[in-house]
């Protein structure tokens, strides 16, 4: 192994008595362990940055107790490679990820624009149904007569919706976030509240909260699938 070694994962075991609530003596196999990645020159990155931080990335439900047992496990030289690691929330499962931020080497990749696409979900939406109906039902009000041709009405009212939908899906998208931002803060309040107190009935607004943004996710998720499958056939 050498400095460019690197391990990383979810290894299900506490490195330390900091990365756990329940403050149990640390066992023979973990001390083992420990001084096994000492001896071949390897460390948890994590602590480095942080050797006296009590974070966690991981809530057992059914045991009430809060730990950190996903680590990153690196050469000790790798150190100056890194700006900055840390736990970041995720609200897609049990488990909070690590964000390493590496020192930038080189040119950075060019930015490429995005062009706009209908997110054909938002069309389940009953909401966004009337909206659109009034849309067309208004725009033909105004300009359907006899000097307009069906394919000039045709081509008018594509942009016309288009310009709906942008701004529809942007009202969406800004409710959604909100609603994620309000759900994620008041997760991670519950949580802290829990790691000081545990008790059953915050376990289960803790559970009903992650289902809600688990929700948010899998729609984003969807949308994401779907923008993909629209790239790899799109002339």
């Amino acid at each position: 192994m050498d400095s460019t070694t690197i391990i990383v994962g979810g290894f299900n075991t506490q490195r330390s008595k900091m990365d756990r609530s329940s403050k149990q003596n640390t066992n023979k196999d973990i001390v083992a362990l420990n001084n096994t990645l000492d001896e071949i020159d390897l460390t948890d990155i994590y602590r480095a940055f942080h050797p006296k931080e009590a974070k966690y990335t991981f809530f057992s439900n059914v045991h009430g107790t809060f730990s950190k047992i996903e680590h990153t496990i690196e050469h000790k030289t790798s150190r100056n490679n890194f700006q900055k690691i840390e736990i970041i929330p995720s609200i897609f499962s049990d488990h909070k990820e690590l964000k390493q931020e590496t020192n930038p080497k080189g040119k950075k990749n060019p930015k490429h624009s995005k062009s706009w696409r209908l997110n054909s979900m938002v069309l389940n939406n009953e909401w966004v149904k009337n909206e659109i109906r009034e849309e067309i039902k208004t725009f033909l009000e105004t300009n359907e007569n006899e000097l307009t041709t069906t394919q000039n009405l045709w081509d008018t009212v594509k942009t016309v919706l288009r310009r709906k939908l942008i701004v529809i899906q942007a009202y969406l998208k800004k409710i959604e976030i909100f609603q994620t931002n309000n759900l994620t803060l008041g997760l991670q309040e519950l949580k802290e509240q829990q790691q000081r107190q545990p008790r059953a009935c915050r376990r289960k607004e803790i559970t009903k909260i992650r289902a809600e943004l688990n929700d948010i996710e899998t729609k984003n998720t969807i949308l994401r699938i779907n923008e993909s499958k629209s790239w790899c056939f799109e002339p």
